[in-house]
């Protein structure tokens, strides 16, 4: 029950039926008011002659002076034609000076004068209310007529219309059938508005309710609740917003879940490529102080070496790491400025020959003429080259072949970087740039790289809005390539 009154639509209902109530009230009583005046002001124009008619019959003027003698006897017959009437003489001021029924009691002496003289100066008077000498404070329609000495003003018939018979019958009135009847007809009229008002806003909160619903259900944890119905206005735009609202809040949950999910594989990915190296140089030093005194020059030296390699390793993957992190944190921007990719192929190969050499690997830059200044970050191009050339080298077995590539394009040249490896399985070229992704087969990229290379090769492209392409056949080897854009003076001018 406390649900229902703290309910919206309770609230409204309540409103609703206090505003119906109180409207109500009021249009009653205008009504009632403007039948009163409605009735005064018709029984005024009807009445406008009756003190200039009693005048006529009473003459009121005897030897100069005003004869209040024959009032009562005149008033007696008129009342049997209007019993509302009173009728009073005031002289010019609009004091009283007799009245009848005689025994009246009058609690004002004067009469507002003005409405009296507004009254006969005009042919077809207004609406006119004047006071009522039995009250204090009561106005009341009248009649008037001007009481002349030949052309003298000596004073003025007053008739008030409504007597205080009148009022009593009229207040009586008030339990007539008639107006029974109308109250009857009010009070069925504003209880059936209250409940088509009331049937009209359960259905318009029917909607409002099934929001509420449906939040709740979110609330709770139902991730594929949303509101389903077809309406329109300010409620369907509410249930549009909420939909799309919690679309964005399941797709940042799940991104959420994906990145925690990443990042216990990216913990257990450092922690296993970290351990490998610092295991090794625990192992070599360990062994290098037990032997210390048995151990020759040659078998010492290759346990040194040992541990250098695992400490330019560790090194790496720190530096993979830090750079990584800061590529992801978008605190890297890129420079971009117009370099020779010529002759950054050219001093990449020179390092690379080297190292392919030593694992028995053929190493060609091929390089067409007249190659065209490019524009980019040429720090970070130069690592997106190398990375790509290390991964190439590291996954192509002895006597293959690894190629470094540059054609040129109508407006950007194209730098491809192809090796004679065992290849991607198609099912996995799409999560290769994934940090931490080596392949579903542990022979597609085994080694000592802890899979952050080709992470941080598609982080410098992004930032450049470059993007990369990967083919690559199992057992026939990979193929990466990328463009940059070719450098123009005039257009940076």
């Amino acid at each position: 029950m406390k649900k229902f009154f703290r309910s919206l639509y309770w609230k409204i209902s309540a409103t609703f039926l206090a505003l119906l109530l109180i409207l109500s009230t009021v249009y009653i009583y205008i009504i009632a008011f403007s039948a009163e005046m409605y009735f005064q002001e018709a029984n005024q124009r009807l009445s406008i002659p009756i003190a200039q008619r009693l005048i006529q019959h009473y003459q009121p003027v005897v030897n100069h002076q005003l004869d209040s003698s024959r009032l009562e006897e005149i008033y007696t017959i008129q009342k049997l034609f209007n019993p509302s009437i009173e009728v009073y003489v005031l002289d010019t001021t609009g004091k009283v000076l007799s009245h009848c029924p005689s025994n009246t009691k009058v609690c004002r002496m004067f009469v507002e004068i003005h409405p009296v003289k507004k009254f006969v100066m005009e042919k077809y008077p207004s609406f006119l209310m004047g006071d009522d000498p039995k009250y204090e404070m009561t106005e009341k329609t009248f009649s008037a007529a001007e009481i002349r000495d030949g052309k003298k003003l000596i004073g003025y018939l007053y008739v008030i219309l409504g007597s205080e018979e009148f009022d009593n019958n009229f207040k009586m009135l008030a339990g007539s059938y008639i107006l029974r009847i109308g109250t009857r007809s009010m009070s069925i009229t504003l209880i059936a508005a209250a409940i088509i008002g009331l049937v009209a806003l359960l259905f318009i909160t029917k909607n409002l309710r099934t929001i509420v619903r449906t939040v709740k259900e979110f609330q709770n944890g139902n991730r594929d609740a949303r509101i389903q119905f077809s309406s329109t206005g300010e409620l369907n735009e509410l249930a549009t917003s909420f939909n799309e609202m919690a679309d964005t809040i399941v797709r940042n949950l799940d991104e959420l879940k994906t990145m925690d999910n990443l990042r216990r594989e990216l913990v257990a990915n450092v922690s296993h490529d970290l351990r490998t190296p610092l295991a090794t140089i625990h192992g070599y030093i360990e062994t290098l102080l037990i032997k210390a005194d048995t151990l020759g020059i040659e078998e010492r030296e290759k346990y040194l070496k040992t541990v250098l390699s695992s400490t330019d390793r560790l090194s790496t993957l720190v530096e993979e790491l830090f750079e990584l992190s800061k590529l992801e944190a978008k605190q890297i921007k890129p420079n971009p400025e117009p370099f020779s990719i010529s002759e950054l192929v050219q001093d990449i190969g020179q390092k690379y020959l080297i190292i392919a050499g030593k694992k028995e690997i053929r190493f060609h830059c091929i390089l067409p003429h007249d190659l065209p200044l490019v524009i980019a970050d040429i720090a970070l191009v130069d690592r997106v080259i190398q990375n790509l050339t290390d991964n190439a080298i590291k996954f192509t077995p002895q006597g293959g072949v690894v190629t470094i590539e540059v054609r040129r394009n109508l407006t950007s040249v194209e730098v491809a970087v192809a090796d004679t490896g065992e290849g991607i399985f198609e099912k996995d070229i799409p999560h290769i740039f994934d940090r931490y992704n080596k392949g579903s087969q542990k022979n597609i990229f085994q080694g000592d790289g802890a899979g952050l290379g080709l992470a941080i090769v598609k982080k410098i492209l992004d930032i450049h809005h470059l993007s990369i392409s990967v083919s690559s056949k199992k057992n026939e080897g990979t193929a990466f390539s990328f463009t940059l854009p070719v450098y123009h003076p005039l257009f940076e001018q």
